[in-house]
């Protein structure tokens, strides 16, 4: 099937930010994301909302607060990913420095699952808290809840997740909860536990906490929070846009925590260069793989390393089980394609929906696959691992259009008793089944689908930002795009234009060298992944980087999609 290139409708607004001075090309960049003013540009932290519009703030401080002046033991329940890792992180250290007597404990995603669960306080009370802070997770935990009340634990709840119908009977702050006034609700896990210690600072000086010492500065976790934020793929909103691009300015500054710099280092990045792109996709798969394979506590300890000794060889240690999730997740894949593409007609060709089991498959592994099978078949897509008792543990991935945790929400309403538990986001979701179940939840996920998506949503485009003129795909245009933050949400820009292939090389058999032209200027290009050589004359659809060889620097073209020209 051929995938058209289509241009971005550049909404009327566009004029305000030409007013403002935005040069044209960003102008209309930002106004197809949704900027309708220059403040939504600003990315000093003066311009994030106040923490005290967060519901349960008040109560969630005083609760802190009390835990520090009675040096009550707090224990941080985290969630197993790279946002609950960092959010942890972030926890850990904030309130250490605001004087808090505070541990941790991750659960194995393959001996306990996903939060709060009454197993979890179990082996929290071991410590003999008095509080348990859950940071990522803890927003579904209702028997996890009562079961610390009965041991007469506290529990204040950090989440973002969305609320089921039943909340647990804690203090809880989640900008998603009914009532919520926050005016970002894409904010991650580590975001949440950082305004809360933002709140708390602000109430501990109130009452005079630091009339003999300097105040933390909570600034310095920003690099934590923005490696989290990026790394669990939610929105870039003006609130997560702002934390992110604090914390990569850190990073770049030479400030960033040793566990940070040391991912860094052992992938062979420079941190005085990095980008959204390198806490999505070089550091963030770095940490997730700890949660993945073995256990997140190894991350965690990584991110709280007090120097490049203690973090190097655990960001090593982590760098090796990425190696190992890429073959499993390699080998996973292919023979998610081959059962896919098994029968007769491929199963995407009438399908709205993807569902994928193998029994012997790694269940730390599913959520990538899943992902990598929407990519493909542009479609809502769910890969399931077996559990333990029977059970079947799944992630799913979805496509605009369709809200995951929605579905899978109506799924449960109307066939009650199918799954077992479920939560997430619009475009991410887990849930567990009975292994018996597995053909009856397909066709009810397939059904919901159906009353929502329709063939035009699952017709595949790659969007741009339209073309460039003569003289304006320049290398100083790439590296001003550099420092910039794009990610989920607030795609970075992708152009189209007709070029000819003036040369190409295949390059480690996997790539293609390019040189392009067009209206007498001529652009080094590479085409990744792909090993046939292009027409004489292509339209492209691409993305002007800037590439660095030999420590000199040059505008390169990604070419990311091409149609023939006639």
């Amino acid at each position: 099937m051929t995938i058209p290139i289509i241009r971005r409708a550049v909404p009327s607004n566009v004029a305000a930010l030409l007013g403002a001075g935005i040069p044209s090309v960003l102008a209309r960049v930002y106004a197809a994301r949704g900027i309708e003013s220059v403040s939504e540009l600003e990315h000093g932290l003066d311009a994030l909302p106040s923490f005290a519009s967060l519901a349960n703030i008040d109560a969630a401080v005083d609760r802190l607060s009390y835990a520090i002046a009675t040096r009550e033991s707090i224990v941080i329940v985290a969630d197993y990913d790279a946002d609950g890792a960092t959010a942890c992180a972030v926890g850990m250290l904030g309130l250490r420095a605001l004087g808090a007597d505070v541990d941790f404990i991750v659960p194995n995603r393959f001996e306990f699952g996903y939060g709060l669960t009454p197993e979890i306080v179990a082996l929290a009370a071991a410590r003999t808290p008095r509080l348990l802070v859950t940071v990522d997770n803890g927003i579904g935990s209702v028997e996890g809840v009562a079961a610390a009340k009965a041991r007469g634990i506290d529990v204040l709840i950090t989440d973002h997740h969305l609320p089921g119908a039943t909340l647990p009977d804690a203090i809880i702050v989640n900008p998603n909860q009914t009532g919520c006034r926050f005016p970002s609700k894409n904010i991650a896990g580590v975001g949440v536990m950082f305004f809360v210690l933002i709140a708390l600072r602000a109430k501990l000086r109130q009452r005079g906490a630091f009339a003999h010492g300097a105040e933390p500065n909570l600034g310095a976790l920003l690099d934590l929070v923005a490696l989290g934020t990026v790394a669990d793929v939610v929105r870039l909103d003006q609130v997560n846009r702002i934390l992110v691009a604090q914390g990569l300015s850190r990073i770049r500054n030479g400030r960033a925590h040793p566990g940070i710099a040391a991912l860094f280092a052992v992938a062979g990045r420079d941190a005085a260069r990095a980008t959204a792109f390198d806490l999505g996709f070089v550091a963030g798969p770095r940490l997730n793989a700890a949660g993945r394979l073995a256990d997140m506590s190894i991350g965690i300890r990584c991110l709280l390393a007090q120097s490049p000794a203690e973090a190097l060889p655990l960001a090593a240690e982590l760098d090796a089980l990425n190696r190992e999730r890429r073959e499993v997740e390699r080998t996973m894949q292919d023979e998610a394609l081959s059962d896919l593409e098994s029968v007769e007609r491929p199963a995407s060709a009438d399908a709205f929906t993807l569902c994928v089991y193998r029994p012997e498959w790694h269940q730390g592994v599913v959520g990538i696959v899943a992902s990598r099978l929407k990519d493909r078949y542009h479609r809502p897509a769910i890969v399931f691992a077996r559990g333990t008792a029977g059970e079947l543990r799944g992630s799913g991935r979805s496509i605009s259009g369709f809200n995951l945790r929605d579905g899978l929400d109506l799924v449960t309403k109307r066939t009650p008793g199918l799954i077992r538990r479920f939560g997430g986001h619009a475009f991410a979701a887990g849930l567990t089944i009975d292994e018996a179940a597995l053909p009856a939840f397909a066709a009810a996920f397939e059904s919901v689908a159906r009353e929502t998506l329709t063939p035009a949503h699952l017709r595949r485009s790659f969007e741009t930002d339209g073309a460039l003129q003569t003289g304006e795909l320049t290398f100083a245009f790439a590296k001003s795009l550099q420092h910039r933050v794009w990610g989920q949400g607030f795609p970075a820009p992708a152009f189209d234009d007709q070029f000819d292939v003036v040369s190409q090389r295949a390059v480690a058999d996997k790539h293609v060298k390019l040189c392009l032209s067009r209206a007498g200027e001529r652009f080094a290009a590479i085409a990744f992944h792909r090993t046939e050589l292009l027409p004489a004359r292509i339209h492209a659809a691409y993305r002007p980087e800037v590439h660095e060889w030999n420590r000199l620097e040059a505008l390169e073209l990604i070419v990311e999609h091409w149609l023939p020209v006639d």
